[in-house]
């Protein structure tokens, strides 16, 4: 059975950094999209960032660009999404999530069928 774990959440000042991984396991072949998602208490679920996985384009919200980098899923079957220059507003629970269509928007929940537990990010100003 294929399964995605969050991990790499924490608590951080203002202006720090994580780095959140997102392990599979089982059968990971054919995935065409990986999102990064997020949700804060009483919003909704937001994409961040997103990588097609065949053509290798990344794609991320504005609100994280030049600050967030979402990585490749490497032969251990982990990908990665580093942060930086945290801001309080980047609090939330952070999921990963696999698609295996073709069409949809990367930002779009609906599109993705396999999501992990999440991991927690709390940031302090």
């Amino acid at each position: 059975q294929v399964q995605l774990v969050e991990s790499g959440g924490g608590s951080v000042q203002a202006g720090g950094s994580l780095r959140l991984s997102c392990a599979a396991s089982g059968y990971v072949y054919g995935w065409y999209c990986i999102t990064w998602f997020r949700q804060a208490p009483g919003k909704e679920r937001e994409g961040v960032a997103a990588i097609y996985t065949a053509s290798g384009s990344t794609y991320y919200a504005d609100s994280v660009k030049g600050r967030f980098t979402i990585s490749q899923m490497n032969a251990e079957k982990t990908l990665y999404l580093q942060m930086n220059s945290l801001k309080p507003e980047d609090t939330a629970m952070y999921y990963c999530a696999a698609s295996r269509t073709t069409g949809g928007r990367w930002f779009d929940p609906g599109r993705f069928n396999l999501w992990g537990q999440g991991t927690q990010v709390t940031v302090s100003s």
